[in-house]
């Protein structure tokens, strides 16, 4: 296993797929077998190269300014797992949520797994999306 070319491939897809919206590099950094488990509970998950460029496209259409930071990409083996800062405007529709105009700021965190230099699995993904929902308003924010 090549744990830096591994990584190398998810900055490239953090990075352009995500923060430029070229999701074109999907085809080829992802294998043609790519799934992924489904992020909130009741969602879909994700079963093609084509149902991850849709969720991606999806989300930067809610959030047009989208951009994720990577504060660590860890690999072993055939993983890499990656923490994220991200941030956005929340400026279309978002999971029938309309338009709020607000900035959401949160940490997510993804395991990936590769076989043959290409992404076959999302195998586990973390993402605060309690505090982006809070953030936007559409949940209360919780006192202590």
């Amino acid at each position: 296993m090549d744990t830096e070319a591994n990584k190398a491939a998810i900055r490239r897809w953090i990075e352009e797929g995500w923060n430029r919206g070229s999701v074109e590099i999907a085809d080829e950094l992802f294998a043609p077998d790519f799934t992924a488990d489904a992020m909130i509970e009741g969602t879909k998950a994700l079963d093609s190269i084509s149902a991850l460029k849709a969720y991606v496209q999806g989300i930067r259409a809610a959030f047009p300014d989208i951009r994720f930071t990577i504060e660590h990409l860890l690999a072993e083996g055939d993983l890499v797992v990656g923490v994220f800062s991200v941030e956005g405007t929340h400026k279309g529709v978002l999971w029938g949520i309309p338009p709020t105009g607000k900035r959401v700021s949160f940490k997510a965190v993804d395991v990936w797994r590769f076989r043959e230099g290409k992404i076959v699995e999302r195998c586990a993904a973390v993402a605060d999306f309690l505090r982006a929902m809070q953030q936007v308003g559409v949940v209360p924010q919780f006192e202590q």
